[in-house]
């Protein structure tokens, strides 16, 4: 069953249909700090417990579906008896399964659930690599000062989570490339990330 804690990050109307799914497994739930590169963590511990990490959120509709995809893991990995891909076929079917029964406007609100809905057709192994889906679910995030790279202009200069500063180059295919003001060392940044505009004083 989904503790109480659980129960907070995630859309009040899905909580039974995730109790259905958490009991076919042993698996423990934790919540944690957020990760800048990840959502979330699924791995079977050495004493043969499975676990699932999840980043902590006031975006439930983002807690969700990162549960899902970790579930989607855990349900390969009790099912498939070889070696496959992460993100390959089986993992795939197993998070459009386990997803689908979640496409309801009493879960998931419109413009959100058309996308979604769209997103688990070929799921990627990220949810962070679907364009329209990040933006869809930004629009239930906090408000925030930072911009979005994608919304900069070509040539500004901007901060990055990690503190450098970075001048925002062309687009190359999904990803920005960007230099690093003070290497002059060249980085793709995808279209959403979040930076700060960098003013020179």
């Amino acid at each position: 069953m989904i503790n109480q804690e659980l129960q907070y990050h995630l859309p009040p109307e899905s909580v039974s249909l995730c109790n259905n799914i958490i009991s076919q497994f042993n698996v423990d739930l934790k919540i944690v700090k957020a990760r800048r590169t990840r959502h979330g963590d699924y791995r079977k511990k050495l004493n043969g417990e499975h676990l699932i990490t999840l980043n902590t959120t006031q975006n439930t509709y983002r807690f969700l579906i990162t549960l899902i995809h970790e579930l989607a893991h855990l349900k390969v990995y009790s099912s498939v008896q070889k070696r496959v891909a992460p993100h390959g076929y089986e993992w795939k079917l197993a998070f459009k399964t386990l997803m689908l029964p979640f496409l309801q406007p009493s879960i998931f609100p419109n413009p959100l659930l058309s996308v979604l809905a769209s997103h688990i057709k070929n799921p990627k192994a990220s949810t962070d690599s679907d364009f329209k889906l990040v933006m869809a679910l930004k629009a239930f995030d906090p408000p925030t000062n930072k911009n979005l790279i994608f919304e900069l202009d070509e040539g500004t200069d901007f901060i990055s989570s990690n503190g450098k500063i970075f001048r925002k180059g062309k687009l190359r295919r999904k990803r920005f490339l960007c230099i690093e003001i003070k290497t002059g060392k060249q980085y793709l940044f995808s279209p959403h990330a979040e930076v700060n505009k960098y003013e020179s004083k």
